[in-house]
């Protein structure tokens, strides 16, 4: 756990925990924009561990300038992410992230947990968890068959 303000750098460590929990490293990773940089793009990428990253490519500071364009300072593996997320099929895979994620994280919101007002690991947890059996309790109950 981490308490910067932003995703970014964060994409090598969270595919390390994954394969540390479970064994085995992601093929894939559906990244929100916050997560992306470009030297992570390409650590991930790359390598013997390769992991094919979904994220969205930010829109240019130009006008006129195509986003899924290689820029002179990109890398092979940055190149890469570019070309595949302006292809329809990265972009419907990408969907499948705000129809997953995404709905979990507006319900979090909707149900208070905007900010957490405790400090420290051990109480960030537990608000953590007590949201997580919440939510899982409340979406069990919500797929009840319903009594006629």
């Amino acid at each position: 756990m981490v308490t910067q303000g932003s995703d970014q750098g964060q994409l090598p460590p969270m595919l390390d925990q994954i394969e540390d929990r479970f064994g085995e490293r992601p093929k894939e990773a559906l990244v929100d924009g916050g997560f992306v940089k470009l030297e992570d793009i390409a650590q991930v990428q790359g390598g013997k561990k390769k992991c094919t990253v979904y994220a969205p490519v930010a829109k240019p500071k130009k006008e006129g300038v195509d986003r899924h364009e290689r820029k002179a300072t990109d890398g092979p593996e940055a190149a890469e992410w570019r070309k595949r997320m302006g292809t329809p099929e990265a972009k419907k895979i990408y969907k499948e992230r705000a129809a997953t994620a995404e709905c979990v994280n507006a319900q979090a919101r909707n149900r208070g947990l905007r900010q957490l007002t405790v400090r420290g690991i051990e109480k960030v947890k537990a608000v953590a968890t007590w949201f997580a059996i919440a939510h899982n309790m409340a979406r069990g109950f919500a797929l009840q068959l319903q009594p006629r």
